[in-house]
């Protein structure tokens, strides 16, 4: 596959100084991984300056240079360079033009939001597939093309590995593909050149606030997905003031929109919900019409992902009776309110999920604390070289439990204890409310070992994460595996003393079909 750069960069302002008939082979935006033949696009980061290596990208075989100034190097000569405004509105426009703007090729949903983003996709994927439809997933757990699934570095990738994602997704006859749009995603310009058939806002909570520095930023980089440079039918949770500010901005642009949420103003709302341990039931009323169902997913805000899974779904074009076939038997979505699942938990149930923003600590709490017959209890922390300003709320959320462990997440470059000084500074005095346990794996032994026969752990943070990140290292950690072994330890060591000494252990909570 190749273009030339006068076919990559038509209607784009720019200026081609050299061959504008230069053949392109691929496209970088690390000169680490530069081909011969490729373009290098000179990106201005925060920290770095892709200028400076250019250079090194000509050293590699770069024939082309994309460019913000003219760069005056010896070896530069037989280099092409396309000077530009701005270097990632390039390399996206371009991206897209490279692979034939394979977004076209599909329906392709955009989810953005701070909380449900995850869930609500792989709701979307699996009701297409209950439609008959061949799916994609790109988003924070990683990429799905069919049933082929990767990891991916990023919630939504750089434009150039996105729109090769695409392209991929497109020769695999993906009819419907559900993407997770981040708010630094939109503001980076990633998805620049895209076209969406839907794009959907879940929520707007604390978060990101150390990228963006404002609400209002933080908000304006989300309503980039319903702005005219992404037209587009839309679902919006009106739940809050923003999804209300944005109902009003696309009613005013005249785009196709339903509304879901718990006000019975939403298009989309429940009539009726029950919740139990591994269920909900619900009955929402969809634009005057009802429909009553059980979905294997649970929490209050699982019923907001439930809704705008929904609107999806109608804006799609898919019959809502399928809709409901579909939600009435969803998988589990990885690390969201998991359960795990242990081969004797003690009558003990332990939920991950991957909460660590104030709000969806709050309504995960909240979730774990209706399904459980007594305590429930939290183990959490916060990410290292993050939004600072969260933590302190992220421990006064925590108080919402019966008792909380505060840990270590993912410290990253910053001293786990700076962290969790951080965060406790939100608690108050140490109380018999809570406690600090600074090694994760500790923490959350800690916690299991507290618990007791009908209480409920949740450990929140990092739910689908298989690693944690510490200084440089990538240290091989999952919550789900250490809260399984923990409990089959813990709590599985004394079922087994009291079954040998006759006691009756009917309660123990033992899962591997022995007598109970």
């Amino acid at each position: 596959m190749s273009k030339t750069c006068a076919e990559l960069f038509e209607g784009l302002e720019c200026t081609i100084l050299g061959n504008a008939d230069e053949e392109v082979g691929g496209l970088a935006y690390r000169s680490d991984r530069v081909s011969e033949g490729d373009v290098f696009f000179c990106i201005v980061g925060f920290s770095t300056d892709g200028h400076t290596f250019a250079q090194d990208a000509i050293d590699r075989g770069a024939k082309v240079l994309v460019v913000e100034r003219k760069v005056y190097l010896a070896d530069a000569t037989n280099v092409t360079e396309v000077v530009v405004s701005d270097s990632r509105k390039a390399m996206a426009h371009a991206a897209a033009r490279f692979y034939d703007n394979p977004s076209e090729a599909f329906s392709l949903v955009g989810v953005t939001g701070t909380n449900g983003k995850t869930t609500t996709t792989y709701l979307v994927e699996h009701i297409a597939r209950v439609a008959g439809k061949r799916t994609g997933v790109i988003g924070t757990v990683g990429t799905r093309i069919g049933d082929v699934s990767e990891k991916s570095e990023h919630t939504t990738p750089e434009s150039p590995d996105l729109q090769r994602t695409f392209a991929r997704m497109r020769e695999a006859g993906c009819d419907v593909v559900a993407m997770e749009v981040s708010s630094h995603a939109l503001d980076l310009v990633r998805t620049w050149g895209t076209h969406f058939a839907v794009t959907a806002f879940t929520n707007l909570t604390q978060d990101h606030l150390d990228y963006h520095h404002t609400f209002d930023a933080y908000f304006e980089a989300k309503a980039l997905l319903f702005s005219g440079d992404y037209p587009a039918r839309r679902v919006i949770n009106i739940n809050d003031k923003w999804g209300v500010e944005l109902l009003r901005r696309c009613t005013a642009a005249g785009d196709a929109v339903i509304t879901c949420g718990f006000d019975a103003s939403a298009q989309i709302h429940p009539v009726e919900v029950s919740y139990d341990a591994a269920h909900t039931h619900v009955v929402l009323d969809v634009r005057g019409h009802t429909f009553d169902f059980t979905y294997p997913l649970v929490g209050r805000f699982n019923v907001e992902n439930v809704m705008c899974a929904f609107g999806i779904g109608m804006q799609l074009g898919i019959a809502p009776e399928v809709i409901v076939e579909a939600l009435a038997d969803v998988p589990s979505v990885p690390g969201r309110l998991e359960r795990v699942k242990a081969a004797c938990d003690g009558g003990v149930s332990v939920y991950v999920d991957y909460a660590h923003t104030p709000d969806a600590l709050t309504k995960a709490i909240s979730s774990v604390k209706a399904l459980s017959k007594r305590r429930t209890l939290v183990v959490f922390g916060c990410g290292g070289n993050r939004d600072a300003s969260k933590r302190p709320i992220m421990g006064r959320a925590a108080l919402e439990a019966d008792y909380a462990v505060v840990t270590s997440d993912n410290p990253r470059h910053e001293r786990p204890e700076a962290i969790i000084e951080d965060i406790v500074a939100g608690m108050g005095e140490p109380s018999e409310s809570y406690e600090v346990v600074c090694d994760r794996r500790s923490a959350i032994e800690r916690a299991i070992d507290l618990s007791r026969p009908g209480d409920c752990v949740l450990v929140a943070g990092k739910g689908h994460e298989d690693y944690q990140l510490v200084g440089d290292e990538v240290l091989s950690f999952d919550d789900r595996v250490v809260a399984r072994e923990a409990l089959e330890r813990i709590k599985g060591a004394g079922v087994g003393e009291a079954a040998e000494a006759g006691a009756n252990v009917a309660d123990a909570g033992c899962a591997d079909g022995g007598e109970r």
